[in-house]
């Protein structure tokens, strides 16, 4: 854990390489389910356990995969997780796996998940593959939180369903709630203003 390369597999994905503001993946579920908070975490975590556990199994395998059908063996794997943890939802969460619909489905063909998979696993130990895993998925579900938070907020005038700003005091001050943030093109422009915001307080990532 205190090598160099694993801390870089860890803590880069949650700046300098994030998956969604730099590699520009994941984009389509970020916009599909951060109009609440609550689902936007539990689908970040469920992507952050998926893409942890897949790229273990994928490490432990590599050197038994036949490489003309590695991509259908990293299907295989990845389908199976997203199977179990889907189940699990449906189990402990109904309402949350109800909200995020087929997208959680959709995880099997996250380009994150693939990505990573093909990337790192398949050259890396299990060790470096899970930290590289566990920082590509908490580094999606960052941006995911930020942008529902927003969303959610402005959108609806709560956080995790809690009225925040749906007072008297607050709507006679002249604010109404702005039903646009709730609509998927916001999530594109709230993703934007972070990778703005990311570029320009970082250099090396100007010379991208």
């Amino acid at each position: 854990m205190s090598s160099k390369k694993n801390k870089e597999a860890l803590l880069t994905p949650l700046g300098l390489n994030n998956p969604v503001t730099v590699q520009v993946l994941g984009i389509c579920s970020a916009l599909a389910v951060t109009a609440k908070l609550m689902p936007a975490i539990v689908m970040g975590i469920s992507v952050t356990i998926i893409t942890a556990l897949s790229n273990v199994v994928i490490s432990c395998l590599r050197k038994t995969i036949p490489l003309r059908i590695r991509i259908i063996v990293q299907l295989v794997v990845v389908a199976a997780l997203v199977t179990i943890v889907s189940e699990i939802l449906k189990a402990f969460a109904y309402d949350i796996s109800v909200q995020l619909s087929v997208y959680v489905g959709l995880i099997i063909t996250n380009c994150i998940l693939m990505g990573r998979l093909e990337a790192f696993a398949m050259q890396n130990e299990p060790w470096p593959s899970f930290l590289d895993g566990i920082g590509n998925g908490l580094g999606y579900a960052k941006i995911l939180i930020i942008v529902a938070f927003f969303r959610e907020l402005f959108g609806s005038g709560t956080l995790f369903g809690v009225n925040v700003l749906n007072y008297d005091c607050i709507a006679n001050a002249g604010y109404v709630n702005n039903g646009l943030m709730l609509m998927p093109p916001m999530a594109l422009i709230i993703v934007a203003c972070i990778i703005w915001w990311q570029r320009a307080h970082n250099k090396d990532l100007q010379q991208k």
